[in-house]
């Protein structure tokens, strides 16, 4: 890692308002060790966070109450790199009854929040001065899934823009849809255009875009799998390739799929496992987006609720929500493979993290 740079780990967390939500770690990519340098509170469950790295911006959901019934927050805050620290710049009220993830579009005007809990997703406009602003549109879905007691009811689960930002993805647990909507910037909106369907009792969670732009991929959180999907830009429609399992052969015990995450050079995929506690890796066919098994390791805690590569990709951190820690590995520049690095930070019930680096 250049010297000119640091590498900052921001952390959501399931905690209560009065207790530290939203963490700042360091990362010393030399030595393995990641430092906390800070945290703030004020937030109920501020599980998941966006981060604006070229102004030096965090969002995160959290929870609230209005006229006695529970509603979504957004919290904006300003990153000070030198430091390590955050502070509070403003905050709104979202969607009922609350959001569970929150994601920036890609030119960090709008961030859009999923409401799992009320089958809904809402779209938050962000100010210029970094402020966050209103809620500008809301989109309801409507249905059920194949699964009686996981997929009664819509769950939206997570948002991915498309490279271009024309479309908003939305993962939809209780229906088994990836629901494409395109977002209409000056009217602050989002428009549905499509969808496409996994496999029934699947349960998409979260997504990733290709390097290449041609391939998405969820990650199904009920049946634990993972489907890849050809994507065409120009219409944002979205076709079914393959589904293959996040678990190794034999194993029945109880688990559920939460993260997804792809190589820059776009030639392996990675999938964490919550009960077999695991980090899964696959190669993916350049040509047809086909995924071949590598191998599964270990999560180095229980319940990776999220992962992440570093920007440089040299390293994958692994957030293991009921062990209380990160788990630091290395990646292979070749082969792609994890290796643990022996090293783990201790923080309270994390849930994501986000690694960025910033100049010093």
């Amino acid at each position: 890692m250049p010297q000119t740079q640091r590498l900052l780990l921001f952390v959501g967390s399931y905690a209560e308002a009065a207790d530290p939500g939203v963490y700042v770690y360091e990362l010393d990519a030399a030595s393995g060790q990641m430092n906390r340098l800070s945290a703030v509170s004020g937030l109920k469950n501020p599980t998941f966070v966006s981060v604006d790295q070229a102004d030096g911006r965090l969002y995160a959901i959290s929870e609230t109450v209005s006229e006695g019934e529970r509603i979504g927050e957004a919290a904006a805050f300003a990153i000070d790199p030198a430091k390590g620290e955050l502070s509070e710049l403003n905050r709104t009220m979202t969607i009922r009854p609350s959001s569970s993830h929150i994601q920036l579009d890609r030119t960090n005007r709008f961030a859009a929040v999923s409401g799992y809990h009320g089958g809904n997703v809402g779209l938050v406009n962000v100010q210029p001065d970094g402020l966050i602003g209103k809620l500008t549109d809301e989109r309801q879905h409507e249905g059920k899934g194949a699964d009686p007691s996981r997929q009664d009811r819509p769950h939206p689960h997570s948002v991915i823009f498309s490279p271009d930002n024309r479309f908003a993805l939305v993962a939809d647990l209780g229906l088994d849809l990836i629901v494409v909507y395109e977002l209409d910037g000056q009217a602050e909106r989002l428009v549905r255009k499509g969808e496409a369907h996994t496999p029934p009792g699947a349960g998409p969670r979260h997504m990733a875009f290709h390097p290449n732009g041609r391939f998405l991929y969820s990650i199904n959180e009920v049946n634990s799998s993972i489907s890849a999907f050809s994507y065409d830009p120009a219409s944002g429609r979205l076709e079914l390739l393959d589904t293959v399992p996040t678990l190794p052969v034999g194993f029945t015990a109880e688990n559920t799929t939460a993260e997804v995450a792809i190589s820059q050079d776009g030639r392996y995929l990675y999938g964490s496992n919550r009960g077999h506690d695991s980090i899964v890796q696959f190669a993916i066919d350049p040509s047809s987006g086909k995924l071949n098994y590598v191998e599964h390791v270990s999560s180095e805690g229980g319940h990776p609720r999220h992962f992440a590569l570093t920007p440089d990709g040299k390293h994958l951190i692994a957030a293991n929500r009921d062990s209380n820690n990160l788990a630091l590995f290395t990646v292979d520049g070749e082969t792609g493979q994890l290796k643990f690095t022996g090293h783990t930070a201790e923080v309270s019930k994390p849930v994501c993290v986000k690694p960025v680096f910033f100049n010093r």
